[in-house]
């Protein structure tokens, strides 16, 4: 019988406003959803972030660093204006943020895991050799990116195809880790060590960035896309 209680609940709080649902529940499923909706306030500012979600929100700052690195691509080819500290600034932030902690989290907790029970081995091995290969296309890059060397003709050229090679392996890289080992990961650990597993994730951003380290982090990115016009998401709608 609480089984029946929870899930009324449970749907309640999914679709908030969805008076349509408590009006015909049962009374006893009514009082249930009273209460929940007493609590919704509470709950909303404590909700915690899975390990597998926050993982997969850091490559949404990933994914607009790539599209940053397009950008610059793009003024480097056409010989147009480029700020000389977004591109260095960028890349200190794929090593301060993707490279030293969002891909240290996935080789210390995740990758042996994986490997300890025999499952997507394949896979684990592939990521592991892509985030070397990143990292030392990230160290040509920040050398490229010195500003004493930046508008280099020759320089821009193997700059533009260091850059352009990271994009090429992190954009199927990370649409990997989303749709193939991410979704693996509740099946490696039991619902007490899934919650331990957060907490330690959220423990290492908050001692490498501060409170709201996320948000500071996505703050950093967006002023990066404000100084290359990128920052409106409607740039990206085509006029069809």
């Amino acid at each position: 019988m609480k089984e029946m209680f929870l899930w009324p609940r449970r749907l309640f709080l999914k679709r908030v406003g969805g008076l349509t649902t408590v009006l015909v529940a049962p009374v006893g499923w009514l009082a249930e959803s009273r209460i929940s909706l007493a609590e919704a306030g509470e709950k909303k500012e404590e909700a915690e972030v899975s390990p597998a979600e926050d993982l997969m929100r850091e490559h949404g700052v990933l994914s607009r660093i790539l599209l940053i690195y397009e950008e610059i691509i793009k003024r480097l080819i056409e010989n147009q204006a480029l700020p000389p500290e977004v591109l260095p600034s960028s890349a200190a932030l794929i090593r301060r943020f993707i490279e030293d902690y969002h891909e240290k989290l996935e080789e210390e907790f995740l990758f042996p895991r994986f490997e300890k029970e025999g499952k997507l081995v394949d896979l684990v091995k592939v990521l592991r050799e892509q985030h070397q290969a990143g990292r030392r296309l990230t160290d040509w890059i920040r050398e490229g990116a010195a500003s004493r060397t930046l508008n280099d003709k020759n320089n821009g050229k193997g700059l533009g195809k260091n850059i352009l090679l990271f994009i090429k392996m992190y954009r199927p890289h990370k649409a990997w880790e989303d749709t193939v080992l991410f979704p693996s990961i509740h099946s490696l650990f039991s619902p007490e060590a899934f919650d331990k597993l957060g907490d330690q994730f959220e423990d290492r951003e908050r001692a490498l960035f501060g409170e709201n380290g996320f948000a500071r982090i996505v703050a950093e990115v967006a002023e990066l896309e404000r100084k290359l016009n990128l920052f409106e998401l409607s740039r990206f709608t085509p006029k069809i």
